[in-house]
């Protein structure tokens, strides 16, 4: 059997859960229900029977409108959106069911948290949250590193504002832990995180990834840039024109993802780290939501000499930003698909969590993979001072650990691209996975 996967946009921040259907009907089919979901969604047409899916959650349709959209994503026309968690994981848990159609899971954070949200919901609880209050508070768990409350999600810390997300994460936790060794694919490799991986033995994790386009990875594929799912384009010509012009590894990348907007104060403090580095930077500022640029509510007070001394720009193709030789540190959020951008291109990184996993990713990029060092904010204060900023980009940009820094990032990008070659981590356990569905075996 040969399996057709398709791969919609991975920036679902909103979730941690993709579902994946097997088709009994149509084996060579594997396809993303996250898709389907949402081209069901936008369908005006119903076809088949109106039957209501048992105990369906509030957010879902009926099921000969789904089915309407499982057929649309089967013939290849539907397209890629936005899901809530509800509809992405819920609804097509119960879906799945109805239909008695096999589905797995692909779990878009690192396989740590994974095992972390476990640990939380199954006897944990209050040993993770009894001392979150304290700094110097650490929380071993079985195969996990030693974590500090400044690596908890942000949503298990006293001071969150999304505690709402925890009831859905425990759903879906629940219905998992209700079935016999599910099998989660996981966007990681094998050598990444070997512990983390075999941490909760109660699941079947497979780590499938990084998954990142082609002509990043292996190569096969130069027209393969794009999974398709970036929330903004533009033209890329000006700003790699500029990175040619650059020496190697002298140019500072920063960028906080589609969804992070910083406070205008915060922003004010990474330009004045940025010109006190005394080094070329790109920086994305995406232009705030209903606001011009005749506006210029956020402009900053220096841009003008941020402009002179770097380039700032709306938007920029990230994985082929950091593939270029110019590029020597990234300034990042910690997002799951950024830090696996920064793996796979070997580039050093200045960790700037904002919420939810990434100050786990943070730490794991840090302590753990050593290729970043993470800015340090004062007790009590709310934004990170340029004198830190430049602190962190010296030390990633500049003398010994530096230098350790990129060894280790190159180590990884060269384990990256031994688990997608033919016959590595990766490539054989989505095609024994592949093989399986395929011979009926699961």
């Amino acid at each position: 059997m040969q399996a057709s996967i398709s791969l919609p946009s991975l920036h679902l921040l909103s979730s941690s859960f993709l579902h994946i259907a097997i088709d009994p009907l149509q084996s060579e089919n594997i396809f993303w229900t996250a898709d389907t979901i949402k081209a069901a969604d936008q369908s005006s047409a119903l076809v088949g029977d109106n039957q209501e899916i048992e105990e369906e959650p509030a957010n879902c349709k009926t099921l000969a409108h789904i089915k309407a959209g499982l057929n649309q994503a089967l013939q290849g026309s539907s397209s890629i959106s936005w899901l809530s968690p509800t509809k992405a994981e819920l609804c097509s848990a119960a879906l799945m069911v109805k239909l008695q159609i096999p589905s797995a899971l692909l779990w878009i954070q690192p396989a740590t948290l994974l095992a972390f949200y476990y640990y939380y919901f199954n006897g944990y609880r209050d040993v993770i949250t009894s001392n979150s209050n304290d700094p110097s508070y650490c929380v071993e768990l079985p195969g996990l590193p030693l974590l500090s409350s400044r690596d908890l999600p942000s949503f298990f810390l006293p001071s969150n504002t999304y505690g709402t997300l925890l009831p859905t994460l425990q759903e879906q936790f629940q219905k998992l832990e209700g079935e016999a060794k599910p099998i989660l694919l996981v966007n990681t490799f094998d050598a990444l995180e070997v512990h983390s991986m075999r941490a909760v033995d109660r699941f079947n994790l497979i780590g499938i990834g990084p998954l990142i386009p082609s002509a990043f990875l292996d190569g096969k594929d130069p027209s393969d840039k794009s999974f398709g799912g970036d929330l903004f384009h533009g033209s890329e010509e000006y700003y790699m024109e500029w990175l040619n012009s650059k020496p190697e590894s002298s140019v500072i990348y920063v960028s906080f993802g589609s969804m992070i907007v910083l406070s205008k104060p915060q922003m004010e403090e990474i330009g004045k780290g940025l010109l006190e580095s005394r080094r070329p930077f790109l920086w994305v500022i995406r232009q705030p939501k209903n606001e011009t640029e005749e506006d210029g509510k956020t402009e900053l007070n220096n841009i003008e000499e941020l402009r002179r001394e770097g380039m700032i720009v709306p938007w920029c193709s990230q994985v082929e930003v950091l593939s270029h030789p110019s590029v020597g540190c990234f300034v990042t959020h910690c997002g799951w698909n950024s830090t696996l951008e920064s793996l796979v291109t070997g580039v050093p990184v200045v960790a700037f969590p904002q919420w939810t996993d990434q100050w786990t990713n943070a730490k794991l990029l840090e302590d753990v993979w050593k290729t970043g060092v993470r800015v340090r904010m004062n007790e009590g204060e709310e934004i990170v001072g340029s004198d830190e900023i430049k602190r962190c980009l010296e030390t990633v940009m500049g003398g010994e650990r530096g230098k350790e820094m990129k060894r280790n990032a190159m180590k990884w990008k060269d384990l990256a691209m031994e688990a997608v070659k033919e016959g590595g981590s990766s490539d054989r356990n989505l095609r024994e996975f592949v093989d399986e569905v395929g011979n009926g075996r699961w």
